[in-house]
């Protein structure tokens, strides 16, 4: 097979606060806040997006912000932590950043430390044994040389392994790089935000929707084409996929790997700076045009939030 999946190009969550969702993710954690919008599907709520500078594929975490909601359970069928690249050398920065972090287990000779959001999500920072060349946001409350690359990777929990291995391996071109305990890594084509760690957990409880459950994992397609060709590989293999759905700031096809974690391919552009310049990201609420009508009535209904440093927005 020619076509393979680089790596992840985004994840997306649910929170029930936006305004500690941005003190947590800008404040504590230094990422950029890319874009404030709403999510396509309810314009009453928002979606938050933070990465790197610019929000490059491999960096983006987005929230859609659910006031109130009740937590959800992780489970299985669901993408159960999230794990950032930081350099060799941070993880004792991160230490005493993070007081509630507590070290992870040591896996495929990775060192890192563990904790969790104010929504409970299980979250990983993680020094790999070789150094990330990433530009980090260095405009933030992190100073450049510690600060978070981007993603290193997630881990899906799922009761059989086999079939989710078989279609990240046959389907997306994933390598298999080995096993610790009920543990398989899987690692796309990029040098880094490209490692899918799947766990096997045949007694474990199916995992319910709510604030503290991240609601799917994209990975990344250079271009409407290779979408084009990845949507008709998956069709081949009786996948049930969606058609290519317009998101403004790329282009989406969605499905459910056999273990019922929710799949993304996204293409990588064509990025945020489409309707904002780089140095203005995340500044304003930016609506997709289908609802630039109902714009007061939307700003009307959405809480205000305020950057760590920033006014009201």
């Amino acid at each position: 097979m020619t076509q393979r999946i680089s790596g992840i190009h985004h994840v997306t969550a649910i929170t029930s606060d936006g305004q500690k969702n941005i003190d947590f993710y800008s404040g504590l954690l230094g990422l950029r806040l890319v874009k404030v919008t709403v999510n396509f599907d309810d314009p009453q709520s928002y979606h938050l997006y933070y990465g790197d500078e610019l929000g490059r594929p491999g960096t983006i975490m987005t929230f859609f912000v659910w006031p109130g909601a009740q937590r959800g359970r992780p489970g299985s069928g669901q993408v159960t932590a999230i794990s950032f690249s930081v350099p060799p050398d941070a993880l004792d920065y991160w230490r005493k950043r993070l007081e509630t972090a507590t070290l992870a287990p040591t896996r495929f000779g990775e060192q890192g430390l563990q904790l969790t959001d104010p929504d409970g999500i299980q979250l990983e920072i993680v020094a790999g044994s070789k150094e990330d060349a990433r530009t980090p946001w260095s405009g933030g409350s992190v100073p450049r040389q510690h600060a978070i690359r981007g993603f290193h990777g997630v881990s899906l929990s799922v009761e059989g392994y086999e079939h989710t291995a078989d279609l990240l391996t046959q389907a997306l071109g994933f390598k298999f790089e080995g096993e610790d305990g009920n543990r398989f890594r899987f690692v796309g084509d990029a040098p880094h935000a490209a490692v899918v760690d799947v766990l096997c957990v045949p007694d474990g409880i199916r995992g319910t929707l709510g604030a503290g459950i991240i609601h799917h994992v994209a990975f990344r397609a250079a271009d409407e084409e290779a979408q084009r060709r990845w949507r008709q590989r998956l069709v081949d293999q009786r996948q049930n996929v969606t058609p290519v759905i317009d998101r403004s700031y790329f282009h989406s096809i969605y499905f459910r790997e056999p273990g019922g974690v929710l799949f993304e391919i996204a293409t990588d552009g064509p990025g945020f700076t489409v309707d904002e310049s780089p140095g203005s990201l995340g500044s304003a609420l930016k609506l997709p045009a289908q609802y630039e009508m109902a714009r007061s009535q939307i700003e009307a209904t959405l809480p205000s939030l305020r950057l760590p440093t920033e006014s009201t927005l």
